[in-house]
C-alpha cells in the first residue's frame, strides 16, 4: 500500500499548483482521503477532506474558494488544485487515506489507515 504525493514546487504569490496523490495497493472508492499540511514551527493541518462516497467535502476556512479537491477513481488519484497561493500556504502537503462508508468528510491524520510522504509548496511573495 502506498501513497505518493506529487506536484509541489515553488510558486509566486497569486499563482497555481496542482497536487497528486497517487495511490497504489487499494481502490479509492469508498476511501475518504485527506489533504494535510505541516508549516515549520507548527501543527499539522487538515487543508480539505472528501468523504469515502465522494459526495461531500471540507475545506478549511483559509482554503475556501481557493483549492479544489477532486478524486478520479478510475486513475486511483485525488487532486488538489490550489489557485491564489499565498505565502502562509507555504508547507509541506500530505495525503492519507482511510476506508469509510460515510456520506459526510471525516478525516483526522493518525487515524487515518494510510499516508504518505509529503510534496513541498513553496509560495514566495
Amino acid at each position: 500500500v502506498q501513497l505518493q504525493a506529487s506536484g509541489g514546487g515553488l510558486v509566486q504569490a497569486g499563482g497555481s499548483l496542482r497536487l497528486s496523490c497517487s495511490v497504489s495497493g487499494f481502490f479509492l472508492d469508498v476511501h475518504a482521503i485527506g489533504w494535510f499540511r505541516q508549516a515549520p514551527g507548527k501543527e499539522r493541518e487538515l487543508v480539505s477532506c472528501t468523504s469515502g462516497k465522494g459526495s461531500s467535502t471540507y475545506y478549511t476556512d483559509s482554503v475556501k474558494g481557493r483549492f479544489t479537491i477532486s478524486r478520479d477513481n478510475a486513475k486511483n488519484t485525488v487532486y488538489l488544485q490550489m489557485n491564489s497561493l499565498k505565502p502562509e500556504d507555504t508547507a509541506v502537503y500530505y495525503c492519507a487515506a482511510d476506508p469509510s462508508s460515510r456520506g459526510e468528510p471525516l478525516c483526522v491524520y493518525y487515524d487515518m489507515s494510510y499516508r504518505g510522504k509529503g510534496t513541498q509548496v513553496t509560495v514566495s511573495s
